[in-house]
């Protein structure tokens, strides 16, 4: 009996003890608990923001096109025939009609000296039957007859001496003659291409845009553009563009023409265009952090008074870093740039730094 009452005792000192130890705790823990959540509701979520002005924006196509020369072509033999002369050099400026290429025409000059007796032949009995007729010595349905001899002789001339002409090939333009793919004694046919021959006086660039700015770009409109793995920035200036959308890739092609004082740029160069099409003074601009994408549009943040207040705005103009807010924003609002995640509409908030 004493053992239990001792027993008892002992577990009521314990009991004591551990009252003694957790019983402040307990009740501070109780005490604090409503404090720490009411101070959790009163917290601000820091975050950077954005203050709306007007900025000058330019619209921008970025697309690739390809340098052509100003002129080009590739000279090839309107007649089949063995080469006996080739008289340009590689690589070298040539003029306008200067004499490149003589095919074989040793046949076409023996048919023309022929035609030729045959003209002075006639001529010559033209020139008595018409004294003839005049004299009424002969009626002037022979003299007709000889004269229609004549012509029909001479037109039979100026048909050879055209084929001879066509064994002659011969610089259409001023230009630089390219490397050859011919030797003198080949036999060439209307498809073997001799050499290309180019104009550098100016340089052209091909591209193409698609075709919701066709109707911002217009002729004189200047743009800028790189060479492939090189920074430094060419100037050109629009001067055609094609009546049409091309309907394969619904683009529209334009031509620009650059200066030849460019000796880095040469035909058939890849190049990166740059083509400012608009300039608008009052944009408004904001970073693209802080757009919030939403199932029927966008929407920001923006901070009035220490609260979240979301938004809709409409997006225009993209860049690197930044978007255009063609509506919904005003100049001077307060736009939220970080912590979108963290944030709900009504949320409280503390700007720590503006950007």
């Amino acid at each position: 009996m004493n053992k239990r009452i001792k027993t008892t005792v002992i577990s009521l000192v314990i009991l004591i003890l551990l009252l003694i130890i957790f019983l402040p705790k307990i009740i501070s823990s109780d005490k604090s608990g409503p404090t720490e959540i009411v101070n959790q509701r009163n917290a601000r979520v820091p975050v950077n923001a954005h203050i709306v002005n007007y900025e000058k924006l330019y619209e921008v196509v970025y697309t690739t096109g390809s340098i052509l020369a100003n002129e080009e072509v590739e000279l090839r033999s309107e007649i089949s025939g063995k080469i006996v002369q080739i008289l340009f050099r590689e690589g070298t400026h040539v003029n306008k009609g200067e004499l490149l290429v003589k095919i074989n025409d040793s046949e076409l000059q023996a048919q023309l000296r022929k035609a030729a007796s045959k003209v002075k032949l006639i001529e010559d009995r033209e020139v008595r039957q018409r004294q003839l007729a005049q004299n009424q010595m002969i009626s002037q349905e022979d003299y007709e007859s000889t004269l229609n001899d004549l012509q029909a002789s001479k037109a039979e001339y100026d048909l050879i001496q055209a084929q001879i002409d066509k064994t002659e090939i011969r610089a259409p333009f001023s230009g630089i003659i390219g490397l050859r793919g011919v030797s003198e004694g080949s036999f060439v046919t209307t498809s073997s291409t001799i050499a290309r021959l180019q104009n550098l006086a100016n340089l052209k660039i091909d591209f193409a845009i698609p075709q919701k700015y066709a109707e911002q770009v217009k002729i004189g409109d200047e743009l800028t553009f790189k060479l492939s793995g090189s920074d430094f920035q060419y100037q050109a200036k629009i001067y055609a563009i094609e009546p049409k959308i091309d309907p394969s890739t619904r683009t529209l092609k334009l031509r620009a023409i650059c200066s030849s004082s460019y000796k880095s740029l040469f035909p058939g160069a890849f190049a990166n265009v740059e083509l400012n099409l608009k300039e608008t003074d009052d944009a408004i601009l904001i970073p693209s952090v802080a757009v919030v994408p939403e199932l029927k549009g966008q929407s920001v943040y923006l901070y009035n008074g220490g609260v979240a207040s979301p938004v809709k705005v409409e997006i225009g103009i993209r860049e690197e870093n930044t978007l255009q807010i063609t509506s919904g924003l005003s100049e001077g609002d307060t736009v939220i740039t970080s912590g979108i995640l963290q944030i709900r509409p009504g949320a409280k908030v503390k700007i720590i730094e503006f950007n």
